[in-house]
Parts: C-alpha cells; sequence; structure tokens
C-alpha cells in the first residue's frame, strides 16, 4: 500500500498530532532518474503565533510566508549561513504551523537530512507531491506508541523557558 498524504492529512489535526503521525511514514525524492525513499525517523512541531519557537511568532515576513498558506506545502529555509531546513507546512491557510523533518533512516539532524536529499531553497512552497519531486506516503508502517519518545525541541532556548521545554519533538527509539 503506498498512499500520498495530501493537504488533507497536512490540514486536517493539529500540528503535534501531524507530527507524531509522520512517524513510520515515507519521505521520497526523486531527482532525475534517481529516486530514494527513506522513513520519517524524527519530528518537531511548531504552532501558530503562541509559540515563541517558531518563525511564525511575531507575524508574517517574507521568510515565513509559506507558513501561512496550503497545508500540504515546502517550507525550505536557509540556517546559520549554510544548512537549509525541510519543513511541512500544517493547518488551516493564514495559520502558521510546520512539521520540521529532523530525522529518516540513516540520517540524523535536519541539515544532514537536506544534504543527502539534496533538498535546497528551490523547493519552498512547492507542493508536497511527485511532481515537485518531493513527497511524502504512507506505505501502511504502524509505529507503536511505546516506540515513540517526546522530547524538548533542539536548539531553540531563545524561545524561553516554557516554549523551549515543551515537549514537541517525536521520534523513534
Amino acid at each position: 500500500m503506498k498512499k500520498l498524504l495530501t493537504e488533507n492529512f497536512f490540514g486536517s489535526k493539529n500540528t503535534a498530532k501531524i507530527a507524531r503521525d509522520l512517524l513510520g511514514k515515507f519521505l521520497i525524492r526523486k531527482t532525475g532518474k534517481e529516486t530514494v525513499v527513506y522513513m520519517i525517523t524524527e519530528t518537531e512541531a511548531y504552532d501558530g503565533f503562541s509559540d515563541k519557537a517558531s518563525h511564525a511568532h511575531r507575524g508574517i515576513t517574507e521568510r515565513n510566508k509559506i507558513m501561512f498558506g496550503e497545508a500540504g506545502r515546502w517550507y525550505v529555509y536557509f540556517t546559520y549561513g549554510m544548512h537549509f531546513m525541510l519543513n511541512i507546512v500544517t493547518g488551516p491557510t493564514d495559520y502558521p504551523a510546520a512539521v520540521l523533518i529532523r530525522g529518516i533512516e540513516g540520517t540524523n539532524g535536519p541539515a544532514r537530512l537536506t544534504k543527502k536529499l539534496k533538498i535546497d531553497k528551490k523547493l519552498n512552497g512547492a507542493p508536497a507531491t511527485r511532481k515537485s519531486g518531493l513527497w511524502i506516503e504512507d506505505r501502511g508502517i504502524k509505529i507503536r506508541s511505546k516506540q515513540i519518545k517526546t522530547a524538548s525541541r533542539v536548539g531553540v532556548d531563545y524561545a524561553g523557558p516554557v516554549w523551549s521545554k515543551k515537549k514537541l519533538r517525536f521520534f523513534i527509539v
């Protein structure tokens, strides 16, 4: 069973649930004639205006405007002057939320992931479809609750003691 995850999946529930539900789904990248498939093993949720770790907590900017758009689109941004980060937009239009894809099978860390999959800013705003060359499929793998661990998000100390400690990172153990 291969089922493409669409806007309905990404817009139909809260962002933390989507982040958790992405564990065990498959990230597929097609470049030229090469297609690679990896199970998603780690995610982080960024949810709305009040989330002080989110790029959108201070409102819309040129950088984060994709987060305010349609669910199921890629939000790719450049950080630390050297790394791209891959996020999928969630929730309703005009509500800024996204899930950072932090890890896939054999690759931990969002910068390593984008480098391995040759992901850059060209995908920013593109739909998560076969046509864009990057999409997510449900292939019937069920991850049991006891296989999922939650933790604080990585690198968000700037968000203050409340938001930096929220358990919005999900990973398979």
